[in-house]
């Protein structure tokens, strides 16, 4: 006999989902992030090739996952949360609540670093073009919260 762990143990299946979307979100707004650097330093003259954008875009991961992972991780779980509460009453609109939960998440981010400390550490989050990107980011990443956690009908 096969015993599915996601079947014993769902919290650990759900906590496996989150972690997912949070990675891929993560990254997502990362590479973006990086991307949107290297165009200012092309528009600027400083000609940056495909190895030196690929090492910035390691970096880059590497380097911002210490202060931005949790960040998204804490916007994620409570967007979630709420997400959840809303589709108690809405279970319709279940897909476009969890995917604005998820861009709403990552904006919410950038928007409170300036407004509490008039700071935007992530340069991207200072043009209205970049806020889009990472509202992107969260987006793709509510929208992976949601399909791996709905249930599949045999």
């Amino acid at each position: 006999m096969i015993i599915n762990i996601t079947d014993r143990f769902p919290l650990i299946n759900l906590l496996t989902i989150y972690l997912l979307a949070v990675a891929v979100a993560y990254l997502l707004a990362s590479i973006t992030a990086t991307l949107s650097v290297v165009s200012s330093l092309t528009e600027m003259g400083i000609d940056i090739g495909i190895s030196g954008r690929f090492t910035m875009t390691i970096k880059d991961i590497a380097g911002m996952a210490g202060l931005f992972l949790p960040m998204i991780a804490a916007a994620f779980l409570a967007a979630f949360l709420i997400a959840a509460m809303l589709c108690r009453w809405w279970p319709q609109w279940r897909t476009p609540i969890y995917i604005v939960a998820g861009a709403a998440g990552l904006v919410t981010i950038h928007l409170t670093l300036n407004l509490a400390f008039g700071i935007t550490p992530i340069a991207i989050g200072r043009t209205t073009g970049g806020l889009l990107l990472q509202g992107l980011a969260g987006a793709v990443g509510g929208y992976i919260f949601l399909s791996l956690t709905q249930k599949k009908p045999f």
